[in-house]
């Protein structure tokens, strides 16, 4: 058998294993459906938690968190709901720019995310955190949870996906245009809630994107 012949029978398998959802083989540049799963499943969790901790203290956090969380505070819904519901605009740009396989895993997360904000005080419940303690664990805690989605190709929506899409696309760090939404909506939260809170929720949101931006970059992780 030629050299060529030999190469294109290894690059079949390569490329099949691409173009569709749901190979559960995993190799050093690709994550199987498996891995995605448990990461998907971990960054929820952790999410959920850090935004429990939030709630609580009623701090804020950016992107479309924040923004579900200020929906939630002014007109009293659960904030998973409205998590779920903001986040329907930005699933074009996944469809259209990241992919099936990241539209997928996203839409999964958010999902998951939405149910699991809806249990989690069932049967969790917070009675006392120091203010800034939770500006910083809750920030943290949501930093972990988008950097295992993000090195499994999938996010929470929203600034995660134009991240994921502008560091792809030109090589911006995605923690640092995370930072520059997060900003935004602590300004819009400004007329929301009062200063101190403000002050707290901007510790966490440097927290949480200082995080990613020192922790996920494109040439260090570069499996899908």
């Amino acid at each position: 058998m030629s050299q060529s012949a030999e190469t294109q029978e290894g690059a079949e398998p390569a490329a099949r294993r691409q173009s569709r959802f749901g190979d559960w083989s995993a190799t050093a540049t690709h994550h199987s459906p498996a891995e995605d799963a448990q990461a998907i499943l971990t960054g929820v969790l952790l999410a959920a938690l850090g935004l429990a901790i939030l709630a609580h203290l009623k701090f804020l956090t950016g992107g479309v968190a924040g923004l579900a969380l200020i929906v939630s505070y002014v007109f009293g819904i659960n904030v998973g709901l409205a998590f779920f519901l903001i986040n329907i605009p930005f699933y074009a740009l996944a469809v259209g720019r990241m992919g099936r396989a990241f539209t997928i895993k996203t839409f999964a997360a958010i999902g998951l995310l939405s149910l699991v904000s809806y249990w989690l005080p069932l049967v969790f419940s917070i009675e006392h955190v120091d203010p800034l303690a939770g500006a910083v664990i809750g920030g943290l805690l949501i930093g972990f949870a988008l950097l295992a989605l993000f090195r499994h190709r999938a996010s929470l929506g929203g600034a995660g996906i134009l991240a994921i899409y502008l560091q792809d696309r030109f090589g911006f760090r995605a923690g640092l245009v995370q930072l520059t939404f997060d900003l935004a909506i602590l300004a819009v939260a400004l007329f929301v809630v009062d200063f101190t809170a403000v002050v707290f929720s901007l510790i966490g949101a440097v927290v949480l994107n200082g995080f990613l931006a020192i922790n996920h970059r494109p040439d260090r992780y570069l499996a899908t």
